[in-house]
């Protein structure tokens, strides 16, 4: 009911605050409960990258991890899996710079008037003599060849100076 929702929003709101007391506790309560090890653990690979992300980019990894190892030898032996992944989170640096930069990326997808713009013409891949003929892929920068990044445009021209990490265009 009612009750496992409030059971894992405390769990990822302990986690969310470096609360590792809190999320143990959180985590026992439900699994001592009889809540699926595997819904837990697909909650803390979401948590990984909402709440964590970029901030220690090994946390999709332990998560990933923990979901597999649940997986494979299920309950009661991966209780100590999902132990060390909630705790593992609760010390981790935080950061949803990702999880807002991509929900503006939404936004801007969402409240555009007309049709999408056009994939830029340097972007396209040119697989056939016609679309060479047509301009696909001319002009497009190899960054790997460049000792150095190179100038390029990646963006559609109506978006140019767009900056999703910052809610404003630049």
């Amino acid at each position: 009911g009612e009750e496992h929702y409030n059971c894992i929003s405390a769990l990822h709101k302990s986690m969310r605050g470096s609360d590792e007391n809190a999320s143990l506790y959180w985590l026992a309560r439900m699994l001592e409960g009889g809540e699926d090890p595997l819904y837990v653990a697909r909650r803390l690979v979401r948590f990984a990258s909402e709440d964590i992300g970029l901030a220690d980019p090994l946390a999709l990894t332990q998560a990933v991890a923990a979901y597999q190892g649940c997986h494979f030898i299920g309950m009661p032996e991966c209780e100590v899996i999902l132990a060390q992944c909630v705790v593992y989170f609760a010390r981790a640096p935080k950061s949803i710079e990702v999880y807002r930069a991509y929900s503006n990326v939404k936004e801007c997808l969402r409240t555009h008037m007309g049709p999408l713009p056009p994939v830029p013409l340097h972007l396209r891949n040119a697989p056939t003599r016609l679309m060479k003929n047509l301009g696909y892929g001319k002009g497009y920068k190899y960054n790997p060849m460049y000792k150095e990044p190179v100038e390029q445009d990646y963006l559609p021209e109506e978006l140019k100076g767009t900056d999703f990490f910052k809610e404003r265009k630049t």
